[in-house]
């Protein structure tokens, strides 16, 4: 398989980008996205060439690091996969793909195609987490769980915080993974004391990065994970509650 690959090339946040054009030469259909770019690389570097600079870690689906535009779409054209579970024999021979880092004003360029989503640790640095008393560790059955409320907690724990739903968004919005952050404690009888202070803190921190939702639904698309847009609902109402208590505490 031949392919001819468009990439975006730039050397650091304030330097100009540009389009590159690369051949992609006898690459193997069984092969994955992101071993066909490091033979690209390899072939680049053995030119003296600078190598396309991409982030990946364990090429598992479950970091997150991994993720690009390819054709437009976040993560290419397989649905509820990460790039590095991305597979050459969805392309043809031939094919012409276009690589471009995550677009939005939260996620600044570094170089090429990798992206700094320290925006996303800020949100969860706001209230991503339960507070717990020092000590041994409780009897696992100490606090019973529901298990239609264990079930939805673990479905918005999958996120795995990759920024294709914010790359996706019309509006560069981040409210599916902030959503999905803050449900998975909501949920639990653990999350119930900080509930609504987690809810306000984290909405607010990410109001200052990203941009509104307007539920075209595009993240729940991009999504490698398949999170429903319904945690987004959620969400929203936390957050209404959380803003009347702020005020009548006031």
């Amino acid at each position: 398989m031949n392919l001819t690959l468009r990439v975006w090339r730039q050397a650091g946040p304030d330097a100009p980008g540009r389009f590159e054009t690369y051949e992609a030469r006898d690459v193997s259909e069984d092969s994955s996205f992101l071993e066909m770019l490091d033979l690209v690389n390899e072939e680049l570097q053995a030119e003296g060439e600078e190598p396309i600079e991409f982030m990946h870690d364990c090429r598992e689906g479950i970091c997150g690091t991994c993720g690009m535009m390819i054709n437009g779409q976040a993560h290419g054209p397989q649905a509820k996969a990460a790039v590095c579970q991305l597979h050459m024999r969805v392309f043809e021979d031939g094919d012409e793909i276009v690589l471009e880092p995550w677009r939005a004003t939260g996620f600044p360029i570094v170089k090429d195609l990798v992206v700094d989503r320290s925006a996303f640790d800020a949100i969860i640095q706001e209230g991503g987490y339960i507070t717990v008393e020092t000590g041994s560790a409780p009897d696992a059955n100490l606090t019973t769980v529901p298990k239609d409320a264990a079930d939805l907690a673990m479905d918005a724990a999958a996120c795995i915080g990759c920024g294709a739903c914010v790359a996706a968004c019309p509006n560069g919005a981040a409210q599916l993974f902030t959503a999905s952050k803050i449900a998975h404690l909501n949920l639990m009888p653990q999350g119930q004391p900080e509930r609504y202070r987690r809810t306000e803190n984290m909405v607010d921190v990410m109001e200052e990065y990203f941009g509104s939702c307007t539920n075209m639904g595009e993240c729940e698309a991009a999504c490698p994970k398949g999170i429903s847009i319904d945690f987004i609902a959620h969400m929203n109402r936390d957050y209404r509650k959380a803003k009347f208590q702020s005020r009548r505490s006031a």
